[in-house]
């Protein structure tokens, strides 16, 4: 592979296009009407424009792809994440056009793209479930029959699901009907299948999940885990790595059953094992997805492994080049997603000019993102600016340099997750890892990040007045002129 194309845009775009030319490997840039200016499309050796800015009508139509790859010789397609990646219909398309897709083979992608089929596969090797069904329930008096046997609270969940659709909390047997039928009309809408199944709902549940890289020589290993637990509307957005909950032995058996897990689909490529971890350390098997993920730089930070490279090589059909026993956990690193989102409100995407744009810098601090200031936010795509990652030589080390990355970021023009980010990572829940999923709905509201407008304010109206005294009393006070110059007041800022 001299040359590949890269089927996404944004942060993770650049990403593998940078990881492509340190391995001396020239790049192929797609991009919509909507991201002719975009830095991805500077960055690549080539580009080519696929369509207007809808994804349906530009990034996620499959012949365009192919056939831009085609057209600038490139023999490899890197999905990155989101968009195709998960797609087996766009996997055996490129296959078919004699051309090599960066990541696992359309098969392992369908049958882990669907939770019942990756339960099926798992369990061939003992893999800890959730007690529940494992297989599609339709009719409503049999699930619900099925589901006072597991015992409520319980959890539907649609078959082809993903990010918190098609999925509803059930706390007692006289909703089931109405939830069941929510459920699947909303996974229908959002998936084009209505098949659901039912799970013990874990009422304190930890998301853990386990980085595994495979190879076609039948090597499969596990890079640890990422401990993805702050969420929003069932979303990740801070993640860390490794867990400071897991126990060395907890550890080790994930490991073990992500790998197995891996080995039910002969797995090549990049891939993460999804486990949900109960308030007794007992973990059970979730999903996997068959991609990057886009906190995988946690994992390369704690670990050392450059995770695309590795996709590229076994793309090529190289053996991975290190062990299990090699790999060890070194420091910590969290990581941030930055959105353009508002989280006063309900944490809505918000639209706008990047009018102030400046990433923190220093040692220990990465920003992967795709954006320069000046720049609009598309309203076609993923709200997220950038991944803000950290990195120390433990957890302490790794929140507070999160702490001063964030307070050093400078965005205007929209309104963005840093301020909930130096929440998070300022709450004692957090700071003592006492934390599950439900972080957001238990300790964050709207007010707790007025509350640190509130402070700005005072701050502004103090040094307006040492101002005003010092210009009465036609004094010059370094410390005034100091503030005067760095102070920065907007509306949608954060500083």
């Amino acid at each position: 592979m001299e040359k590949i194309l890269i089927a996404n845009r944004g942060e993770i775009a650049l990403r593998i296009m940078r990881s492509a030319k340190e391995m001396g490997i020239k790049t192929v840039a797609v991009y919509s009407e909507a991201d002719r200016n975009a830095l991805h499309v500077r960055y690549a050796d080539e580009a080519v424009c696929i369509g207007a800015a809808p994804s349906n009508q530009s990034y996620l139509v499959i012949d365009k792809i192919i056939d831009a790859c085609i057209k600038t010789g490139a023999t490899g397609i890197h999905p990155g994440y989101g968009f195709l990646s998960e797609n087996a219909e766009f996997a055996r398309r490129v296959q078919q056009a004699k051309l090599t897709l960066i990541g696992p083979s359309p098969e392992a992608m369908e049958i882990m793209g669907n939770k019942l089929s990756a339960k099926a596969a798992a369990l061939k090797y003992q893999i800890p479930m959730v007690p529940g069904t494992e297989e599609a329930i339709t009719d409503v008096a049999d699930a619900k029959n099925r589901a006072i046997e597991v015992g409520f609270p319980i959890l539907i969940k649609a078959a082809a699901g993903g990010g918190g659709k098609g999925m509803r909390i059930v706390e007692r047997s006289e909703d089931f009907e109405e939830q069941m039928h929510l459920a699947v009309s909303e996974a229908v809408s959002a998936f084009g299948d209505g098949s659901v199944f039912i799970e013990r709902y874990v009422t304190s549940p930890r998301h853990i999940e386990i980085q595994v890289l495979g190879d076609t020589h039948g090597n499969i290993v596990h890079l640890f885990e990422r401990e993805c637990s702050v969420q929003r509307r069932h979303q990740k957005v801070i993640e860390e790595a490794p867990s400071c909950i897991l126990t060395e032995e907890i550890r080790a058996k994930m490991g073990k059953c992500a790998v197995d897990v891996a080995r039910s689909v002969n797995y090549t490529g990049a891939g993460t094992v999804e486990f949900i971890l109960d308030e007794n350390l007992d973990f059970f098997f979730l999903e996997m997805n068959t991609r990057l993920q886009v906190e995988h730089p946690v994992t390369e930070l704690i670990t050392g492994i450059d995770l695309v490279k590795e996709q590229i090589k076994i793309a090529r059909g190289e053996a991975i080049s290190f062990k299990q026993e090699d790999l060890k956990i070194n420091g910590h690193a969290i990581e941030l997603r930055v959105y353009a989102e508002d989280p006063k409100n309900n944490f809505l995407p918000d639209i706008g000019t990047l009018q102030t744009y400046k990433t923190p810098k220093g040692n220990g601090v990465r920003v992967d993102d795709g954006f320069e200031q000046g720049m609009e936010i598309p309203i076609y795509y993923d709200p997220m600016i950038a991944k803000l990652i950290t990195f120390g030589k433990d957890r302490a080390e790794a929140t507070q340099r999160m702490v001063r990355a964030i307070d050093e970021y400078e965005i205007t023009g929209i309104e963005t997750t840093l301020a909930f980010g130096k929440f998070v990572m300022q709450h004692e829940a957090f700071t003592s890892g006492k934390f599950d999923t439900h972080f957001v709905g238990k300790y964050f509201t709207p007010q707790v990040l007025n509350t640190q407008n509130e402070d700005e304010a005072i701050i502004a109206a103090i040094l307006a007045t040492h101002i005003l005294e010092n210009k009465a009393n036609k004094s010059n006070s370094p410390i005034v002129e100091k503030a005067t110059s760095n102070w920065k007041k907007n509306r949608k800022s954060y500083h």
